[in-house]
């Protein structure tokens, strides 16, 4: 099977980033995408928040991430990755060429817009129904078109799509949009454009293409109709969670719950991006994930090694387990440390917090902290240390 340090899942700006930072710290990255390297803003027609850049369109910003992540020698290779599984030590990313073994993993595999749900809607999609305003919006020159929904994205790309259109509606089930003051003001002084507010799509009919939506005002119940050429749908996201749906914590929706770190509730897997339950999902937000998963999961790397160096591999070994979170216990781990140094004697110090899977391995969760005594990987002895006095008899 082949074996890898870092396998990135997803060549957005996430994945993109973390790749960069990986190989800055000298990690062997490996970076998964089952389509385009950029994600999601490679649908995106205009950026103008990605500081330094005043104006770039998506797929031209995510050339530029690219270009960043080759400069450092990334491997990008193309596959679909089916799931992430845990075979005893072990993390597995299992793909659709193959298996790969991992030391650490972040899953950056980004989000996706949901579908309304409309009667009419699932039947012509790809016939006037679309989610992707850049993919399609040329389709509609000179038509009428309407935008569902209110943040940012549909009302910017109800902006870009009058390009083309000759008119856009952007129906919202509220009466003011929830983007940014800048896109609703550009929006709003756009002749083009017309704002449907308190309304909701009911039906989606037409004679194989779109043809005209069934609207119900959320106010009245007035139902009315509203032909149209073509529908555009941003009413939300969902991520993209199924490689590792079950195997991380997870908020409602299937959005990944991260520490700080961004670090999941399963040791030595990582997310960035939009994937995570977060407030924002910009590409700004994204990069800095990415920069952050990748140096936590550099660290662990490295302390895996070392775990495997100094505790695994020797024929024998003694070494201390302390828990960092307990500040007793962190008093300890620094007297052993010194009393150790004292008698000449090197003793690996193990942060039973950070290396919880191997605490649990070894059976050692209910003992510590502890000294233990190790023979080739195997617990021996173990004796428990819970004062100063206690570490003065061990090194008599």
């Amino acid at each position: 099977m082949e074996k890898r340090e870092l396998v990135i899942i997803g060549a957005g700006p996430a994945g993109m980033t973390a790749a960069i930072y990986g190989r800055r710290a000298g990690l062997d990255v490996l970076l998964l995408e089952r389509g385009a390297a950029g994600g999601q803003i490679n649908t995106t027609e205009e950026i103008e928040n990605w500081p330094g850049v005043q104006r770039a369109t998506g797929p031209e910003l995510g050339n530029m991430f690219r270009e960043h992540a080759l400069k450092f020698k990334t491997e990008f290779r193309t596959a679909e990755v089916k799931k992430v599984e845990l075979r005893e030590d072990s993390k597995i990313v299992v793909t659709n060429k193959g298996e790969i073994e991992a030391e650490a993993v972040i899953v950056a595999t980004g989000a996706y817009f949901r579908r309304l749900g409309c009667p009419g809607e699932a039947e012509r999609v790809g016939q006037g129904v679309s989610y992707c305003a850049v993919c399609d919006g040329a389709f509609f020159e000179d038509e009428v078109v309407a935008v569902v929904g209110g943040g940012n994205t549909a009302v910017e790309e109800g902006d870009y799509l009058t390009k083309f259109a000759s008119k856009v509606y952007i129906i919202h089930r509220r009466d003011e949009f929830r983007a940014d003051r800048a896109a609703v003001e550009r929006a709003l002084s756009n002749p083009k454009i017309e704002p449907v507010w308190n309304s909701v799509v009911e039906k989606i009919e037409g004679d194989g293409t779109v043809e005209n939506l069934v609207l119900r005002n959320v106010k009245t119940n007035e139902v009315s109709n509203l032909p149209v050429a073509g529908v555009f749908m941003f009413v939300g996201q969902s991520p993209y969670d199924e490689c590792v749906r079950g195997l991380v914590k997870a908020a409602k929706d299937g959005w990944i719950i991260v520490n700080e770190g961004m670090e999941t509730s399963v040791e030595g897997i990582f997310a960035a991006g939009d994937v995570l339950n977060k407030h924002l999902r910009q590409v700004v937000t994204a990069a800095s994930d990415g920069a952050v998963a990748a140096m936590s999961a550099s660290a662990y790397i490295n302390e895996q090694i070392h775990l495997r160096s100094s505790i695994l591999e020797p024929e024998s070994v003694t070494a201390f387990f302390y828990q960092s979170i307990d500040a007793a216990q962190a008093r300890l781990s620094n007297e052993v440390e010194k009393a150790a140094k004292a008698k000449g004697i090197k003793i690996p110090i193990i942060d039973a917090y950070k290396n919880n899977r191997m605490t649990e391995k070894l059976g050692l969760s209910s003992q510590l902290p502890a000294l233990v005594q190790l023979h080739r990987g195997g617990v021996e002895k173990v004796t428990r240390v819970d004062s100063e006095s206690d570490i003065a008899k061990v090194f008599i």
